[in-house]
């Protein structure tokens, strides 16, 4: 039998493909909970295992915002979901896992992408109005009063003294992982949080980059060339922060705007890259002239 290994020192931003499987697995956790459902409870144990690879984390608490408005269906904005979870590995590693939001296609046609002042650091920038909007609902309950999630989590009962903070979320959860680490690094006491964005949009504009590229340096923003969503809002307004861990599908998806975005599809081309077990693609997004 293989022996079990734990994560890299989790206070360590690494690029090891089976590190950024680790964290996108995570998040996949979070997706796989019906936005209008709670799946996980305090106390759950999640774990996270690829090949060798094999984490145990403590759930601490799910939490919930107001979903993102599109012009065809403003009232999403008044619908509260669950976006994630924060939860706790046997170092003290603490992870805010967020996923995405449902109708991908509606958002990037239909969103206008205006960019507000940024409302976590007196000037850092602008910031994209929709992702801000949602970022600032996000809170531990689904109760509009709760407390928001950053101001929350330095009083969270965590099982073990907090070593490091690491911020994941992909599509519509990159952007808020963008804005919640720099969140912690600005207004906790968990400074230098580490951050694995997948797909993620652009959040703010350059200064807002600039401002965040300081104050979170362990970043990495992992996305697939073909994948429109990492192209949106366009330049000049909007800026990507560092750093770009590129993926190229090789022909070895299926060109589908969908297809190139999902998690499934990001896990299956970091998987290509680590020389063991390949992670499936869903089976509508496989090349019918390829075999893996």
């Amino acid at each position: 039998m293989a022996s079990r290994v734990t994560s890299a020192n989790p206070a360590t931003l690494s690029t090891d493909p089976k590190i950024l499987i680790q964290y996108a697995l995570l998040v996949l956790k979070a997706e796989s909970a019906p936005p209008a459902q709670t799946m996980y409870h305090p106390g759950d144990v999640i774990d996270v295992a690829y090949d060798t690879l094999d984490v145990r984390y403590t759930l601490i608490t799910t939490f919930y915002g107001n979903d993102l408005a599109t012009e065809i269906n403003p009232g999403r904005a008044q619908q509260i979901v669950s976006f994630g979870f924060v939860v706790q590995d046997s170092s003290g590693n603490v992870v805010i896992s967020i996923r995405g939001t449902e109708g991908t296609q509606e958002w990037l046609q239909d969103a206008k992408f205006l960019p507000i002042q940024c409302p976590i650091l007196a000037g850092s920038g602008f910031t994209e109005d929709g992702f801000t909007a949602v970022y600032r609902s996000l809170r531990i309950t689904p109760d509009p009063a709760s407390k928001r999630l950053v101001e929350a989590l330095p009083d969270l009962a965590f099982p073990q003294p907090v070593s490091s903070v690491t911020v994941c979320g992909h599509s519509l959860g990159g952007a808020l992982a963008t804005l919640c680490a720099f969140d912690v690094a600005a207004n906790t006491p968990f400074k230098n949080p580490l951050v694995y964005s997948y797909a993620s949009p652009r959040t703010g504009n350059a200064s807002f980059v600039d401002t965040y590229n300081q104050l979170v340096p362990r970043t990495v923003r992992i996305a697939n060339r073909l994948d429109i969503v990492p192209k949106v809002p366009t330049p000049p307004d909007y800026g990507h922060v560092e750093l770009l861990y590129e993926l190229n599908p090789m022909l070895k998806v299926k060109l589908d705007l969908l297809c190139q975005h999902h998690l499934t599809t990001y896990l299956f081309l970091l998987s290509l890259q680590t020389g063991g077990t390949i992670l499936p693609l869903n089976p509508e997004c496989v090349q019918s002239s390829i075999r893996i």
